[in-house]
């Protein structure tokens, strides 16, 4: 398999694993899900962690109902090396407004399915806020 065609692939399996989460029906996302998620699979985010097929479609099942009419949308290309991929996203409401961006990091199973994802929300601080939100949160715990 030549780049390109190993590109498109993963570009694929990709939007394939976000119209899982576009997906509200959950037998129809459970078969989504079996064509890329790995039995044993794991995806973590800031808000759960999650262990193969059914809990996965349990859990988005869960972020749906939380964001009714959501969609989950690939923003930037699909970037890979050493079956580690990562790709950014964002989640637009039923009403037309986009969350902030996250980034989503996987790593690839031997046949190819995703085998974890580990997902992050909304973007890094500098430096610069990351210093300051600590100093903020060290002197709010003194007084």
């Amino acid at each position: 398999m030549n780049d390109a065609n190993t590109l498109a692939a993963l570009e694929r399996l990709i939007d394939l694993y976000c119209e899982a989460w576009n997906e509200s029906d959950a037998v129809h996302r459970e078969m989504i899900l079996r064509q890329v998620w790995a039995e044993d699979a794991t995806y973590t985010d800031p808000r759960g962690h999650v262990k193969g097929i059914q809990e996965l479609g349990n859990y988005i099942g869960w972020v749906q109902s939380s964001r009714p009419g959501a969609k989950v949308i690939r923003t930037s290309a699909v970037d890979s090396h050493h079956r580690l991929v990562r790709f950014a996203w964002r989640v637009m409401e039923a009403d037309g407004t986009m969350l902030p961006e996250g980034i989503d990091f996987a790593e690839l199973s031997g046949d190819g399915k995703l085998r974890r994802i580990v997902g992050f929300f909304g973007p890094l601080a500098s430096k610069e806020q990351a210093s300051a939100q600590a100093l903020m949160t060290v002197g709010a715990s003194m007084s």
